[in-house]
């Protein structure tokens, strides 16, 4: 059993209570850094890309937030396939699956692309724009090979379909596809050796992976930590994880939210900062 401080939902596992928060009360403000901040990092990654030493990378910032709601009901509010209660450290619900493992078959299902679903054709937008196609394709090639790397017969299944999220002021649609392949028979006893080859999840940096996240230490000005790192729960057969996304954390008092998006060389800056700033939000009405 887990700690009576630490709370974890997977599909195959979860140990908290049942809410009693109403429903209505309680705020939630961001302070998200200036255009200007976000620009001069923005720029940095622009230059890497002409040189060609990335072709996509996902630029983060932390952002303060005021609300009173605890990690708690937050938790337990939030409406997420996978949500993360460590401590009075910090508080993740993520829509992200980072790899599942059913029966032998593994199956990732890459996040990119995100748009308000308020604006007119928001559908058929996105999934026009080339933009967030080539980020698109970029991510699924990237988990293509990384699966290649510990499965057989890998393959995309499904490739962009639209799934909608409901957050604390607006609903977003998110772009997502699925990719799967074959174990070898003996993947439960090389469980850890499979995750740590995937690890970090293709997503949350870019590609090509190892320059790419040498870039992002260098642009990003702060501590990353937990956020884009991964949870979930092994039974001896079956897998269930996360990459932990839509996260908040306790900086000394201080609650940040951290969020973030890829940046490709047809990227405009005005577009990645507000998609930053949609990104900050708790998923409950």
């Amino acid at each position: 059993a887990l700690p009576s401080d630490i709370y974890l939902k997977t599909g195959l596992f979860k140990n908290a209570p049942q809410s009693n928060f109403k429903t209505n009360d309680g705020f939630f403000r961001a302070k998200p850094i200036t255009f200007s901040t976000y620009n001069k990092a923005f720029l940095k990654v622009k230059q890497q890309l002409l040189k060609g030493n990335t072709y996509l990378l996902n630029l983060t910032f932390k952002t303060p937030i005021e609300t009173n709601l605890g990690f708690e009901e937050i938790f337990l509010r939030s409406e997420s396939p996978y949500k993360l209660l460590y401590k009075n450290k910090f508080v993740c619900f993520s829509p992200e699956s980072f790899i599942k493992i059913e029966n032998g078959i593994i199956i990732s299902h890459p996040m990119k692309g995100t748009i308000d679903a308020s604006i007119k054709n928001a559908k058929a937008l996105i999934l026009k724009d080339i933009k967030e196609l080539a980020e698109h394709v970029t991510i699924v090639d990237l988990i293509r090979n990384d699966l290649n790397m510990v499965a057989k017969n890998v393959r995309v299944e499904n490739f962009r379909y639209v799934e909608s999220l409901k957050t604390n002021h607006k609903t977003l649609l998110q772009v997502s596809s699925k990719v799967s392949g074959i174990l070898p028979k003996n993947y439960a006893i090389n469980i850890g050796s499979i995750i740590a080859k995937l690890l970090p999840a293709g997503s949350i940096c870019g590609a090509p992976k190892r320059e790419t996240l040498n870039i992002i230490n260098r642009v990003e000005h702060y501590k990353r930590g937990y956020y884009t790192g991964i949870m979930g729960v092994f039974d001896g057969k079956n897998l269930d994880s996360a990459v932990l996304i839509r996260f908040i954390e306790n900086q000394k008092n201080q609650l940040v939210y951290k969020s973030g998006g890829g940046i490709t060389h047809l990227s405009k800056a005005e577009t990645e900062y507000q998609e930053l700033i949609n990104k900050v939000y708790v998923p409950f009405n």
